[in-house]
């Protein structure tokens, strides 16, 4: 049950709030703050000049605190935005809390406080998907869907206008949930593997972190998970409230049976139908409709399982070049989703040509080669993480190694090398299993160049 509005507002007028980074989630926020009558103090690394040219409109009622020292001044204050980039451990951010300051984020105060339905999803792969196929389902259904959290918009500034019969769909990364007081009504957990190890200490705190979107419930929640994880499969034991699990083997609330998604006895879609492909992509759609069951047809359901075409970055069809098929995934940052994208392409074995490489985020790329020999044709390896890749690969191609892997220096001849090796018949796709931040901002700017290399190249 949502907490009344009101007392944020009365509790946040004339209070000193720091807002750490100045970033998209929270340019919406510190104006928020500053109309509810706070006084705003931002931070962020950068330089005034580096900083979004939207800051401008609050230059004169907000107070900066900018550069590589930011964090020094961070004293005083009476509530403390967390930005998700920042570990909640930092010594400035705990020595802040034992002064009295409150911490907490932008996505946290939004779900204490939003009237309406909202559902939570997290997982080390396959969240935005899930996310908005649960928003288009909603949406196909008539109802007024928000959608928020790591996609789509901010949307604490938007938490009165959201009605009780309203709903809000939010996905929710690992560093957004690592310090959550609060669980969404609806939290689903799409699967759990190695990720982000260059940021959480273990994969004991990477889990522990992703069970805060279902602890924080009360007896009246849900939580929907995969039952054929190992990890997520445990969840259910911890669940305050009720449990639905779907499954790609096997029978459960959701399973896969005969080629079809099936809700019990209930047959929805025949999993040739869906628009996009794989048994990765299958499982998403099962934990949406797991998500909105009660609120969502089975012909709604079957709809958008046929319609739904995927979301851009996520193995987003760009276009036939001489024959050959090119995919942007650029949000495969984890060897696990590089190997859920392989095996989408079942029907391609030893025809799929792939962009490898960039930030390594102390990832075991091990199961990923083993399980992908039997895909790759030409393999196109760049960035800081190549050879880490290039010593898993030749694990399990041997001989082939030499055949196979060709090293660039950046991610423009990368993607110039996947054109000229791409023959008629090929899948050739950029799916790199490793951060962007190497050479890039985020995986968005990385898959936006790869989609302007791939439109440029001539016939």
């Amino acid at each position: 049950m949502a907490e009344d509005f009101s007392k944020f507002r009365e509790y946040i007028k004339g209070k000193k709030a720091a807002v750490l980074g100045i970033g998209v989630s929270n340019i919406p926020l510190i104006r928020f703050l500053i109309k509810l009558g706070a006084h705003v103090t931002a931070f962020d690394k950068r330089k005034m000049e580096e900083l979004d040219p939207k800051v401008s409109e609050f230059k004169e009622s907000a107070e900066f605190i900018l550069g590589d020292d930011y964090l020094n001044g961070l004293t005083g204050f009476d509530i403390i935005f967390r930005t998700p980039g920042m570990r909640p451990d930092v010594p400035e951010l705990l020595k802040a809390g034992e002064e009295g300051a409150v911490i907490t984020s932008e996505i946290q105060e939004f779900i204490r406080y939003c009237r309406g339905h909202v559902i939570g999803v997290t997982g080390s792969d396959g969240k935005s998907t899930t996310t908005t196929i649960i928003h288009e389902l909603l949406k196909a259904s008539e109802y007024n869907s928000w959608i928020g959290g790591n996609i789509g918009i901010p949307l604490f500034d938007k938490v009165e206008e959201i009605k009780e019969e309203d709903f809000a769909v939010v996905e929710l990364s690992s560093f957004q949930l690592m310090d959550m007081e609060v669980s969404p009504e609806t939290a689903v957990a799409t699967n759990l593997s190695p990720n982000h190890l260059d940021i959480h200490k273990d994969m004991e705190e990477y889990i522990i972190s992703k069970k805060n979107i279902f602890l924080h419930q009360d007896s009246e929640g849900l939580l929907v998970t995969n039952a054929a994880n190992d990890i997520t499969a445990e969840f259910k034991k911890e669940a305050p409230g009720k449990v639905l699990e779907f499954t790609s083997s096997g029978r459960s609330d959701a399973y896969i049976a005969d080629g079809a998604i099936f809700l019990g006895d209930t047959k929805i879609i025949p999993t040739d139908e869906m628009k996009i492909i794989g048994i990765h992509n299958a499982e998403n759609m099962m934990a949406a409709f797991l998500a909105v069951k009660e609120y969502v047809k089975p012909e709604t359901m079957a709809e958008v399982a046929s319609s739904f075409g995927g979301v851009k970055y996520r193995c987003q069809f760009i276009r036939e070049l001489n024959g050959a098929k090119f995919y942007n995934n650029s949000i495969a940052s984890s060897p696990t989703r590089t190997l859920a994208t392989l095996k989408a392409f079942g029907a391609h074995k030893g025809r799929v040509n792939i962009i490898l490489g960039g930030y390594d985020k102390n990832l075991d790329y091990d199961e990923m080669s083993e399980q992908g020999s039997d895909y790759f044709n030409n393999i196109i390896l760049y960035g800081a993480a190549a050879p880490k890749i290039e010593e898993s690969l030749k694990k399990y191609l041997g001989e082939n190694a030499a055949l196979k892997i060709l090293h660039k220096d950046n991610f423009d001849d990368a993607v110039r090398t996947l054109i000229n090796n791409s023959r008629p018949g090929d899948i050739s796709i950029l799916s790199p299993a490793c951060a962007s931040f190497d050479q890039f901002k985020n995986f968005e700017e990385r898959g936006d160049r790869f989609d302007e290399l791939i439109n440029s190249a001539a016939d």
